[in-house]
């Protein structure tokens, strides 16, 4: 399988499980305003995070998300951190089904700062995508 890591991230927080699930899945976890972050080739399974910021996700993730081409993504996972709400999950999730792109059912989510047992529990949730 073709793995891709994208996520925006303002404290950090988002990026400690992009990483995770990254180094799970032996490629880079890239920041969504980073060029390096386009999807020009297909991948079969794309994870891909951000917070909610101000009742939405970031502009940088929002512009990821729009750039995006269902036939380079056969399916996505998403994740997400906050101290509040879960509610990226959904926004990244209507997004994401807007442009034609498959996602899970299930998704990731870390309540705060991710301990050293919660990117432990990334690692194995992305283990159950190899």
């Amino acid at each position: 399988m073709n793995y891709a890591v994208r996520y925006y991230s303002r404290s950090g927080n988002t990026k400690g499980i992009a990483d995770a699930f990254a180094n799970e899945l032996g490629v880079d976890a890239i920041s969504a305003e980073s060029k390096a972050a386009e999807i020009n080739e297909e991948v079969d399974m794309l994870f891909i995070g951000g917070a909610l910021y101000a009742y939405g996700i970031d502009d940088h993730l929002a512009r990821f998300i729009e750039r995006l081409q269902s036939d380079k993504v056969k399916k996505a996972v998403i994740f997400s951190t906050s101290w509040i709400s879960k509610h990226a999950i959904e926004l990244i999730r209507e997004s994401l089904e807007e442009k034609g792109i498959a996602v899970e059912d299930e998704s990731f989510y870390s309540r705060g700062k991710p301990s050293t047992k919660d990117l432990e529990k990334a690692a194995k949730f992305a283990k159950n995508y190899k």
